[in-house]
């Protein structure tokens, strides 16, 4: 048998999965309330249907902008949405993966190439927000200055686990736990959410799960609030941290579950909301 193996070279994905990535994409744009623009839908559609490819989408979304003089705050907010939801759809065409920080670490950077000027940069300050789905609290991040160690410990961590004698029901418990953990230490100053949620992605897709249905399309703002509910806990007014929601997310995610995703029902102080 000869030495030699042919490896083939990566392509654009398929038409359902590029209408998946767009649509993800687009739709994650939600989770810090912005929305892409009419010529960035029309832009994806036209890669979605083959008429163009990826780095002509990126090209023509950049000089759309540059041929804008001057961009008023709902153009800048616009811009954000359009370019990070173009990276997006990129990210996810590529099938390639490594378990580890510099992986998340790159996400980011490409996600927010030309939006932030410390895009791929661990955080350097202690930061809060105020979340909705709190009141107004805001859940307890880790130390800028631990950042980089508690990303790497969770790393370890993961690479280490042994989902061998896991079902189905354990194996998703289990990603939960991880990704909760890895969004509260917020390694980034901006973009963490998104960038957790492409990374998520990903690494589902290591496991084998075809997650292309419609949950981080239509739910990005719920699979923020699930994460933020994750790891909240204020034990004056009874409110302690739960992973529920974010499983019921995961289950929809990866088994089609039926749970009735409302961000309402999230809310510490439901029916005073």
């Amino acid at each position: 048998m000869s030495e030699n193996r042919d490896y083939a070279k990566q392509t654009e994905p398929e038409y359902k999965v590029r209408s998946y990535n767009w649509k993800t994409a687009i739709g994650l744009q939600q989770v810090d309330g912005l929305t892409p623009s009419k010529y960035l839908i029309e832009t994806a559609n036209s890669n979605i249907s083959g008429e163009i490819s990826l780095a002509e989408a990126e090209r023509r979304i950049a000089e759309y902008y540059e041929q804008k003089p001057a961009l008023s705050d709902e153009e800048k907010r616009s811009e954000e949405a359009d370019k990070v939801a173009t990276h997006i759809a990129q990210i996810l065409a590529n099938k390639t993966f490594k378990l580890a920080p510099i992986e998340l670490l790159a996400i980011h950077r490409q996600l927010f190439d030309g939006v932030f000027e410390h895009a791929g940069k661990i955080r350097d300050c202690n930061m809060s927000k105020s979340e909705w789905v709190l009141g107004e609290e805001s859940v307890v991040y880790d130390d800028y200055r631990m950042a980089r160690e508690s990303l790497e410990y969770d790393f370890e961590r993961e690479k280490a686990f042994d989902y061998s004698k896991l079902d189905e029901r354990q194996t998703i418990e289990h990603i939960v736990k991880f990704i909760a953990d890895l969004w509260q230490i917020h390694a980034f100053r901006e973009g963490n959410t998104r960038a957790i949620a492409v990374f998520t992605i990903k690494y589902l897709r290591t496991f084998g799960y075809d997650v292309t249905n419609d949950t981080f399309e239509k739910h990005s703002w719920y699979f923020r609030n699930a994460l933020v509910r994750a790891n909240y806990n204020n034990r004056k007014d009874g409110i302690v941290a739960t992973r529920v929601y974010l499983t019921h997310f995961f289950e929809n995610l990866f088994f089609g579950g039926k749970h009735e995703l409302r961000n309402r029902s999230l809310h510490v102080r439901e029916g005073n909301a």
